[in-house]
């Protein structure tokens, strides 16, 4: 039996484990991809962490990751589009194909959705297994780095393009990894004014670097009439975008969009109450989003970079698989951008 590296939660506690363990065997319309590179996501940082829906969510054993990229090593015999040496990424996002949503082409929308790294083996491993229809080709000229971090680039678009941007206003609650992103795709796709919040000033420098037009600590500063007064701005925000899953900024975000304005929003909020006089009288658009259009937001986010979208400021941190303790501890202290994890080397 074949045996690879994979980071493990393997114990009901805080931390993943390095192990070896089987390599994916490939079925007929599988395909396993050698890991090349992965990037740290928030949901594993739960993983890590244990909190209390990692313990109701992930099973004992699981291989966890999701965001990658790597070059095809296998294919089953129905796959004919790929080939060994490949480079690819993939959706993390596993669906079932035959519900009303998928047979109309909205899968992303499937409502028995299987997450890679979640409900089944991820990407921290040598060898990921996906099937055939989960795979993304990817444009060589994108740098490895990037490439892995196309799922969380992925829903930054999804948020982003939900609304147009193009000579709006925008407010962005959170400057995690994903809303500097989001960040970037709005200034890239014209936006005037880009006012980011969060309580966080190294990411809040990231934002001014990936275009805010704004950078805001809401310890000490605040979102009101007077600051959109500042920048010219009569009526409110015309777009939103909440990406803090914080209560508070939410509410804040409500009480500053204009009459018409609309919101997506991509953090998970806890239950909280809200003015819901503002979305009535206000006739705003609320949005939820949960991952990306398959497969239409992979291919604007790929048009997108090659177009002279630049999201590798977003990029901070580089270790080897074997540091992942370090690597998690960076990320977990919010002193970061995207953590990047090399599996290229052996």
């Amino acid at each position: 039996m074949r045996t690879m590296k994979a980071l493990v939660k393997a114990k009901p506690e805080q931390g993943l484990w390095l192990q070896e363990v089987p390599v994916p065997t490939v079925g007929l319309n599988d395909v396993l991809i050698r890991v090349l590179k992965t990037s740290i996501c928030g949901t594993d940082v739960h993983i890590w962490d244990w909190d209390a829906w990692a313990q109701k969510t992930i099973p004992l054993g699981l291989t966890i990751g999701h965001e990658f990229v790597g070059v095809v090593e296998e294919v089953g015999s129905n796959v004919h589009d790929y080939a060994r040496g490949d480079l690819v990424s993939g959706e993390g996002h596993v669906v079932c194909g035959r519900c009303r949503n998928c047979l109309a082409g909205r899968r992303h929308l499937c409502a028995k959705t299987v997450g890679v790294g979640v409900n089944r083996d991820g990407a921290y491993a040598e060898y990921l297994l996906l099937p055939v229809t989960n795979v993304w080709p990817c444009d060589p000229s994108i740098p490895l780095e990037v490439l892995s971090a196309f799922d969380p680039l992925g829903n930054a678009t999804h948020t982003a393009l939900s609304f147009d941007v193009l000579g709006e206003d925008v407010l962005i609650t959170g400057a995690g990894p994903i809303g500097l992103m989001a960040t970037a795709i709005a200034r890239h796709c014209g936006a005037r004014h880009i006012v980011v919040t969060d309580m966080n000033p190294y990411r809040l420098e990231l934002a001014k670097r990936l275009g805010a037009t704004l950078a805001l600590d809401v310890r000490t500063q605040t979102v009101d009439a007077e600051l959109q007064r500042s920048l010219g701005m009569k009526e409110g925000f015309d777009v939103g975008m909440e990406m803090s899953g914080n209560p508070a900024a939410f509410r804040m975000m409500l009480q500053n969009m204009c009459h018409g304005g609309k919101i997506a929003m991509l953090g998970l909020l806890p239950p909280a109450e809200i003015d819901w006089s503002l979305v009535i009288f206000n006739g705003l658009t609320l949005k939820g989003i949960y991952g990306r259009e398959m497969y239409e937001t992979w291919y604007k986010m790929t048009m997108m970079i090659q177009c002279g979208l630049d999201v590798t400021p977003v990029i901070t941190h580089r270790f080897h698989y074997t540091e992942f303790e370090q690597a998690f501890a960076v990320m977990r202290s919010g002193q970061s951008g995207k953590v990047i994890l090399d599996w290229s080397e052996r």
